[in-house]
């Protein structure tokens, strides 16, 4: 799959099959999000794999809209060194590369925020001096996965300007 057609193709699933992902897949995938550009190459982030379905769970409460970690077969949570401007960017393209890579393989994936970023970071026995970015789930897409329609994308004319506003 070449880069612009997973960038067309790519949608959040939030519905996920009993499938497991097999190791090498999610070796994969962590692989991917480890490859990402960051700031003076700081790479500022530490990737927690979770698979346990009881931590899924627990995970899936943590956030407003995160209800699909719970069926996940796997997440992967972000973590990072102190929170600035281009660390919290740092994770932003970390996550980019992991959920592009999953795709490559066909799993699917959906980013969350942790609203209770404390609750979040004691079930994961998180260092208190590091930041808890965001989760991401990830799975084969259920067979009654269905991606959101809701209405598409801007035209590029309206989000582009040229030289100056």
């Amino acid at each position: 799959m070449n880069v612009h057609d997973a960038i067309e193709s790519r949608r959040a699933v939030r519905l996920f099959s009993d499938t497991p992902v097999p190791e090498h897949v999610v070796e994969q995938i962590l692989a991917g999000g480890r490859r990402s550009q960051s700031s003076k190459n700081s790479q500022p982030w530490q990737f927690i794999v979770v698979r346990d379905k009881d931590r899924l769970k627990a995970l899936s409460k943590l956030g407003d809209f995160a209800g699909h970690v719970a069926g996940a077969d796997f997440a992967v949570c972000l973590v990072g060194t102190k929170q600035t401007q281009w660390n919290s960017f740092d994770l932003g393209q970390a996550a980019a590369y992991l959920q592009l890579a999953a795709h490559e393989f066909g799993v699917g994936s959906c980013i969350a925020a942790m609203y209770d970023e404390a609750a979040a970071k004691a079930l994961l026995n998180i260092p208190a001096e590091m930041n808890f970015f965001c989760v991401i789930s990830f799975g084969y897409p259920s067979a009654d996965h269905k991606p959101a329609k809701l209405g598409g994308r801007k035209p590029l004319a309206d989000v582009v300007r040229r030289e100056t506003w």
